[in-house]
């Protein structure tokens, strides 16, 4: 069987485990489109979306479209009894399978998943929708005995903090801070039982990851102190595991967060010198790469021109090294490192070289998850047109950048936003620099 039919024999079997005729799936996405708010003159007859729906599962399958597919999301990612269901093993985890593979693009599933994910915390719900009913019961037993814990377990937790994790730039971070909660609480409790070596193992690499990404939320949230002591917390989980490369990518994440949210270098710098040191000892090329191109952007921030070309030296020396097998592998990219290129040009190089460095990087940071990231290389890409003597072309991008901040929601590039319009100070009386501060003023309130 291949893909294509693989995919329609899923989304078929789906339809039966569920006892739906053609017709009844086709009545139950037409209420499904009419409850989304659809307009019911763009929606297709009963008989015509039977037909659709016969198409998807056929020998020779179609794949829905995009509209459709939404529907078939919010169809399956509810229990048949009502209750939100996302985590593995759902009806909506097999759904998101067939799609794969009917040919749908990662972009598009991710794209679905992040709208489900919405629409559960719009609703009051939380973690649990992210876990399988089996794992839900499986975290009750073990919350009351944590001897219970097991491999599922300790997987579905890991999945509801890669999920939360995949929904920055898509949700308001305080409603993701709700999400992970009760995640790094288990976390926490669970951790206290008598537990096998190699199960606290990865239940501890859970927690690391978790208490990291609680950190990076606090600070987005603008607890500083909160944020602190997780990520205090995360470097000592960080300690207990065998491999350092899980610490260095403690210590970078604080690194970032100490950066804007204290005055100076020297907090950042230390963070930042030992996760070099923890990740030149771990088993993670990437994360090495990682740890060097931010060590390049501080010592470019301090004026160290010769010290930052060292380490974009080393990073790309990592970043074109075999990265298979790595347990890193996709936290970081040469798009990313571009990035860290174009900030050391714009502190101790050409303006024009960093501009061609931020473009080159924001045209690869395209996934939903990456526009944080993307809002800030913009930004900054807008300053090296400010200091390339272009202040009115940077203005322009700037725009940009702010509807990006405003949907991400981010507190680093609002930063960077209020920094290069610093930079805009001898064209204040410009009619097109007044508008940007409109702008400002409309999207974050200064």
């Amino acid at each position: 069987m291949d893909d294509g039919a693989a995919g329609a024999a899923m989304l078929k079997a789906l339809r039966k485990r569920r006892g739906l005729s053609l017709a009844e799936t086709a009545r139950a996405l037409i209420s499904i489109a009419e409850r989304l708010g659809q307009p019911r003159t763009s929606l297709p007859s009963i008989a015509g979306l039977q037909r659709s729906v016969a198409r998807w599962e056929s020998a020779h399958p179609t794949r829905p479209d995009e509209r459709h597919q939404l529907l078939l999301a919010h169809l399956y990612g509810r229990t048949p009894a009502g209750a939100v269901a996302l985590g593995a093993g759902s009806d909506f985890a097999e759904l998101m399978d067939a799609l794969t593979h009917l040919g749908e693009s990662a972009a598009q599933l991710a794209m679905l998943r992040s709208v489900l994910v919405r629409a559960a915390t719009e609703q009051g719900g939380g973690m649990l929708a992210l876990l399988s009913t089996g794992v839900q019961a499986g975290l009750a037993a073990a919350m009351a005995d944590p001897s219970r814990t097991d491999d599922n377990l300790v997987t579905g937790l890991a999945g509801v903090v890669s999920d939360v994790n995949a929904q920055v730039s898509s949700l308001p971070f305080v409603r993701l801070q709700l999400m992970l909660a009760p995640a790094l609480e288990a976390c926490r409790q669970l951790l206290t039982g008598p537990l096998p070596d190699e199960l606290a193992s990865q239940l501890r690499g859970v927690s690391v990851a978790a208490h990291t990404l609680a950190g990076r939320l606090a600070f987005e949230t603008r607890d500083d102190t909160a944020s602190r002591g997780l990520y205090a917390a995360a470097t000592r989980e960080a300690g207990l595991l065998p491999d350092p490369w899980r610490r260095a990518t403690v210590h970078m994440s604080h690194a970032l967060t100490t950066l804007y949210s204290t005055h100076g270098l020297d907090g950042a710098r230390q963070l930042v010198d030992t996760a070099v040191r923890d990740a030149r000892t771990g088993g993670s090329v990437v994360v090495r790469a990682r740890a060097h191109a931010l060590q390049a952007e501080i010592a470019a921030r301090a004026g160290q021109r010769r010290q930052a070309e060292a380490a974009l030296g080393l990073a790309w020396f990592d970043m074109e090294r075999d990265h298979s097998g790595d347990p890193s592998a996709t936290s970081f990219a040469a798009g990313h490192l571009r990035g860290f290129e174009g900030v050391c040009q714009l502190w101790v190089g050409d303006p024009s070289l960093a501009h061609d460095r931020f473009a080159a990087s924001a045209a690869v940071l395209s996934a939903p998850r990456e526009q944080v990231q993307r809002a800030i290389v913009r930004t900054d890409q807008a300053l090296a047109r400010i200091r390339m003597g272009e202040p009115r072309s940077a203005a322009e991008l700037l725009h940009e950048c702010l509807l990006t901040a405003a949907s991400t929601g981010g507190r680093v590039p609002a930063i960077r936003l209020r920094r290069a319009r610093q930079e805009l100070r001898p064209w204040r009386r410009e009619d097109w620099v007044a508008d940007l501060d409109d702008h400002l003023m409309d999207v974050l309130g200064s």
